[in-house]
């Protein structure tokens, strides 16, 4: 049985409207990365200048979502060597990691992009890659026209705390846990 249509105006009374707004996509459910880059898509197609860091992605992978996101003028950058299990050199993935945090911190400090994603972020502040309380300095302190979408697991309580929009994903069933490989298209 389905709830009845809501008749009373659910918004809160005082709505207004915000220069930039700071978002989370956390939790061990599929979709963070996914629902950023949908909001790319958005973005883009309000005339907006995007950015996307990647922090363990690397330029190797060639993922569907940075062809769109190039073809359409995004500046894409992957910052990190790929999973950490796969790892020849962790010191060096953390040194990519701190490289990559001083790319974002310096693009979001700029103030020429509405919108930057930092995909995959809360990884390297959880392992204590990069300082966490540097990170959200920057993030509260960004310029008031500088939208920010953090993805990753485990979201920091700091950030959550700082954040505007968090959104959890809740892993209900998914393909890998059955022995299904990530599908091109789908995954990546």
């Amino acid at each position: 049985m389905s709830e009845a249509p809501l008749t009373d105006d659910p918004r809160p009374h005082g709505l207004h409207g915000a220069k930039s707004l700071l978002l989370v996509n956390t939790g061990d459910g599929k979709g963070k990365s996914s629902a950023a880059f949908g909001v790319m898509t958005r973005a883009v197609a309000r005339g907006w200048k995007v950015a996307v860091v990647q922090f363990v992605k690397s330029g190797d992978w060639k993922v569907g979502e940075e062809e769109v996101g190039r073809r359409l003028g995004v500046d894409w950058h992957a910052a990190g060597d790929g999973f950490t299990w796969d790892s020849k050199d962790l010191e060096h993935d953390k040194e990519l990691a701190r490289a990559g945090w001083a790319l974002a911190a310096g693009i979001i400090g700029a103030g020429a992009h509405q919108l930057v994603i930092l995909d995959e972020l809360t990884y390297l502040m959880n392992w204590g890659w990069i300082d966490a309380d540097d990170v959200l300095r920057k993030l509260a302190e960004r310029p008031p026209t500088v939208s920010v979408i953090v993805t990753g697991r485990d979201a920091p309580a700091g950030l959550i705390e700082i954040a505007d929009t968090v959104t959890e994903m809740r892993n209900v069933k998914h393909a890998y846990d059955a022995g299904i490989a990530a599908k091109r298209g789908i995954d990546y």
